[in-house]
């Protein structure tokens, strides 16, 4: 093992700490499906690693592909390749037809209105980034304020911050309590004091705790301020009707809900979107050009400049048709099954640091171990077959108010089994008894 770079590894083993004891939870839950049928649908899962059976915990970061996805991919550029919405042939009919049926897909998913109340991005960020940008355009100003809270990624954290620093705006950062949901007193201290925007996560991705949206996004409409739902680590765990929750913008990405990379949803109420200047300027976004001047289209074109994501957006349909044939219900209570074996197990190992609560967890753990560094623990246990993510999560405020400079974070996808479940801990202590 002294190969490993980076990796601390004592020179003599010591006497292994002793174990806590600690109850486990009813298993009862595990996904109904024939879970190897299911894992079928995913080839990559089936490849070794340093020599060792996959197990891969690293969904928070991007979740794997089944074969309706790729598959969907190769036909698009096999058989229907072709730029959209301006073309008369028959190929750039039939891809403009996918690609608002795509749309309309994303619309039911959702619970929007409307199919133009859609926009397809490059990702969360992206959808992020338009709204921040147009808010330090034409929304805000002196006097004005944004509020984020200390869990955001960074971006949802950064282009607020930016668009505070252009605008004169006032930024407030509120913290969150030890179980890792939004701290709501500070925040409606916060709301008092008057705010544009309040952007949040509507669930961690370090503490993967779900924050309780409705009764957020009330208080702060209570007080006139607008919600901006970064739902990256939500939407391929819990169900979302951006009608109910009231929520003013959601976004997500499409390559953590099954889906591929370089697609990402952006919702918006319809007036909040045509408040908005747009994003960037050409191609499809365009109404009339002049010499003199320019309009713009109306929604959700008006924000898509340029060739979007099509063959992209039109495989997500399939990812989003994955999801609903198994059935958030159904997936719930595999992945909490999983969560919850996985979270009173890791307390068994000596000097475990688990951060966040067990109430309200969805997907995710983050944690250190006393005498171990978060990246060598990764390391190792790569060698040892099993994907996890080290370091800050792109979440470095959060870092500083929990004290750590990173942690090692697991997480779950319905692929995932409680067999990988307890190979993952074995390899972890494993791990630990290597890093003390």
């Amino acid at each position: 093992m002294s190969g490993f770079s980076g990796v601390r590894v004592p020179p003599e083993a010591s006497a292994p700490p002793k174990r806590k004891s600690v109850a486990l939870p009813n298993l009862s839950n595990l996904l109904a499906m024939d879970i190897s049928t299911l894992r079928e649908q995913f080839p990559i899962l089936k490849q070794p690693v340093h020599g060792m059976p996959l197990v891969y915990l690293d969904n928070a970061a991007t979740t794997q592909k089944p074969l309706p996805v790729t598959d969907r991919l190769v036909q698009y550029y096999r058989t229907l390749n072709s730029n959209i919405h301006r073309g008369v042939h028959f190929l750039s009919q039939e891809a403009t037809q996918a690609y608002e049926t795509a749309r309309s897909a994303v619309a039911r998913f959702m619970g929007a209105g409307s199919s133009r109340q859609i926009l397809f991005t490059k990702g969360t960020t992206e959808s992020i980034n338009l709204v921040a940008n147009g808010y330090a355009q034409a929304l805000l100003g002196p006097g004005d304020r944004v509020i984020v809270s200390i869990a955001d990624h960074h971006s949802n954290f950064v282009p607020w911050q930016q668009a505070c620093l252009r605008s004169g705006a006032a930024f407030s950062v509120v913290p969150v309590l030890p179980e890792g949901a939004i701290d709501q007193d500070a925040l409606r201290k916060e709301l008092k004091k008057g705010a544009k925007l309040l952007a949040l996560p509507h669930i961690s991705n370090v503490l993967g705790i779900e924050n309780p949206l409705k009764e957020i996004i009330g208080e702060a409409h209570r007080h006139g301020c607008a919600v901006l739902v970064d739902g990256a680590q939500a939407i391929a765990h819990t169900p979302v009707n951006v009608a109910e929750l009231d929520c003013d913008f959601y976004c997500w990405s499409g390559h953590k809900a099954y889906g591929p990379t370089g697609i990402g949803i952006l919702y918006g109420k319809t007036e909040c979107l045509e408040a908005l200047p747009p994003y960037q300027f050409g191609g499809e976004m365009i109404g009339e050009v002049s010499i003199e001047q320019t309009t713009f289209a109306e929604l959700p074109f008006k924000f898509e400049a340029g060739t979007p994501p099509i063959a992209e957006a039109i495989a997500l349909e399939k990812a989003l048709d994955f999801i609903q044939e198994i059935g958030f219900e159904q997936l719930a209570r595999h992945e909490t099954a999983l969560v919850s074996h996985a979270f009173h197990r890791l307390q068994e190992i000596p000097g475990m640091k688990i951060h966040g609560g067990e109430k309200n967890r969805s997907g995710v753990i983050s944690f250190n171990i006393d005498g171990a560094y978060h990246y060598d623990v990764g390391v190792l246990l790569d060698q040892l077959g099993v994907a996890v993510r080290t370091g800050h999560h792109c979440a470095q405020p959060l870092m500083k108010h929990l004290s750590v400079p990173g942690t090692v974070r697991c997480s779950f996808a319905c692929y995932n089994t409680l067999e990988e479940t307890d190979r993952f801990i074995q390899a972890l202590e494993k791990a630990a008894s290597m890093l003390r």
